[in-house]
């Protein structure tokens, strides 16, 4: 895969809280998911199938992480995206839990997790990835309000 692995322990995240404070901030999904690297269910979140325009910013810090123009239907039941906002928004860990090995993606400013990249699955992207991203990492802020 051409994503750029990070798997430094010792850079830290702009954005650094305690546990209680994250617990405190967040509601009990959106820690379990950001927090503890959960999976949200497929076709649950409110963003899987969202074609409104805007930025998909990062639930717990609210950074800019992707945009609708690079959002598209992949039918797996979670928002899908074939890049990023910019380079640098997001950071990659190689995760091998669950018996499988794939690509993590973290927001880049405060180490909160968004779900995985999968690459070479045929979607005919322009960058033959799939951002696979949790709705409930996300905040969506529509184009219309800004």
């Amino acid at each position: 895969m051409n994503t750029p692995e990070n798997t430094s322990k010792t850079t830290a995240a702009p954005v650094e809280k305690s546990d209680a404070q994250w617990r405190e901030e967040l509601t009990p999904e959106e820690y379990r998911v950001l927090r503890q690297a959960g999976t949200e269910r497929p076709y649950t979140g409110e963003y899987w199938d969202t074609h409104t325009e805007g930025v998909y910013q990062c639930r717990a810090c609210g950074s800019e992480l992707f945009t609708s123009k690079e959002k598209f239907d992949s039918h797996c039941g979670w928002p899908s995206f074939w890049a990023p906002l910019a380079e640098g928004t997001v950071r990659y860990l190689h995760d091998r839990t669950m018996g499988m090995d794939r690509v993590e993606v973290r927001c880049a400013n405060c180490d909160s997790h968004l779900g995985h990249v999968f690459e070479g699955e045929g979607y005919g992207t322009p960058t033959d990835q799939r951002f696979c991203i949790n709705s409930v990492s996300l905040r969506l802020v529509n184009a219309e309000e800004n």
